[in-house]
């Protein structure tokens, strides 16, 4: 069974293994606590954080949105479907969002999956999208729903944030084990 961790043991995990800035860690961590999304300590007790805290704190950062937003780019990430699928009508075993898969490849990398390490995941910013790049070459993508798999969505350039999943292995096992 999977632990709980501190706040500063996530936030300095992160920075070590993911080459996240710390100061924008701590404030991000501070705004997300402030709007509900992870717990906050009491008196003398450090904030717990559990797995799927982590996680959310990791997809605010990844995200890049401003810091007022970063609540809600963990909504909006988390709610992403396969290929912008509309899982309205779907039975409830295949319906699978963004946050739901997040939690699962944070849970088998904290446990020591081989399979994690090797993959990638990477966040578009410029539209909600996140793009899981496997060993093999293949692309499974979770984007808002409506949005057409596979092409741009939007004018302009693509701005991403790639985290290594090795890196994202490590930062998990120190954290939770």
């Amino acid at each position: 069974m999977i632990k709980t961790a501190t706040l500063a043991a996530a936030i300095a995990a992160l920075e070590r293994h993911l080459g996240f800035r710390r100061g924008r860690l701590i404030s991000m961590a501070q705004h997300l606590q402030q709007v509900g999304v992870i717990p906050t300590g009491a008196p003398r007790t450090a904030p717990q954080l559990d797995l799927a805290n982590v996680v959310d704190l990791v997809v605010a950062y990844a995200a890049d949105a401003p810091l007022h937003r970063a609540a809600t780019s963990v909504t909006t990430y988390g709610a992403l479907t396969p290929g912008g699928a509309d899982l309205s009508t779907a039975p409830a075993e295949v319906k699978v969002t963004a946050a739901e898969y997040l939690n699962s490849i944070a849970a088998l990398a904290a446990e020591g999956d081989a399979g994690i390490r090797r993959m990638k995941l990477e966040f578009v910013s410029t539209w909600p999208e996140l793009a899981v790049h496997f060993e093999d070459g293949s692309i499974y993508r979770l984007q808002a729903v409506g949005a057409v798999p596979g092409h741009w969505q939007a004018a302009g350039h693509r701005q991403s944030l790639t985290i290594n999943g090795a890196a994202f292995a490590d930062a998990l096992r120190e954290v939770f084990h």
